[in-house]
């Protein structure tokens, strides 16, 4: 009987060690579209779970090897790797910067500076989301989910059309307002000597004329907004 038990634990331990070796094996012959849409979330006790659903900002896109975006090699620059994907938000970005009359080609810019199109982003400080939004302003705006695309960029864009307001459409003030805050920028009257901030006018500005150069925002389509006045993403 003791040998028995034995035998039936070893044939469940192999059959579970066949089983995950096929889902490896399966996992690095999925679409890059399929792979990505999976998630590895680590709980509050150090565990780790994979999901399809990801419901915190721990959550990562989990990829291996196979199903990276582009392959290991040098021809592929960082400029490549950051552009990855960044059409993905287009929609949304056109739509809620013609809703909030703010340039859908400096939203875009502003994604980029801020997250790289990283829409489970948080920085150091604790923003979250495309557009960074610090988690005190998500509140003030009333976004409920700060990593929810639509909401985190209908969020930054009427954020961004407040300063815009606030300094009178100077766009420079407004960006320092967005990364320093508006009280400072209020205060001096100017782009404030904070490195960083002077960084990232200077960044926000370069991906702008990028995209307005290039003209990479096309406009919205009629059919893509429902009756409700909703984006109805493709």
């Amino acid at each position: 009987m003791v040998a028995s038990n034995i035998d039936s634990q070893n044939m469940k331990q192999c059959m579970r060690l066949l089983v995950a070796s096929m889902a490896i094996i399966l996992w690095g012959w999925l679409p890059y579209s399929w792979a990505a849409s999976i998630y590895v979330c680590e709980d509050r006790d150090g565990g780790k779970r994979f999901t399809n659903t990801p419901d915190s900002a721990s959550c990562r896109v989990f990829r291996n090897k196979r199903s990276t975006p582009f392959p290991s090699s040098s021809r592929y620059t960082k400029k490549k790797w950051e552009s990855f994907g960044a059409s993905r938000y287009d929609s949304q970005i056109v739509y809620y910067g013609k809703r909030y009359n703010v340039d859908p080609s400096l939203i875009k810019a502003v994604i980029r500076t801020e997250s790289s199109f990283n829409r489970y982003a948080v920085s150091k400080r604790g923003a979250q989301g495309l557009m960074q939004l610090m988690p005190g302003t998500a509140q003030d705006l009333n976004i409920i989910d700060p990593f929810n695309p639509s909401q985190n960029i209908e969020g930054g864009t009427r954020y961004l059309r407040s300063l815009l307001d606030t300094f009178d459409g100077d766009l420079p003030l407004t960006l320092a307002a967005y990364n320093a805050g508006p009280s400072l920028v209020k205060r001096v009257n100017r782009i404030p000597k904070i490195p960083e901030t002077v960084r990232y006018v200077k960044k926000v500005l370069a991906y702008y004329k990028g995209y307005k150069g290039r003209g990479t925002m096309k406009p919205l389509q009629r059919s893509m907004i429902n009756m409700r006045g909703l984006i109805t993403i493709q």
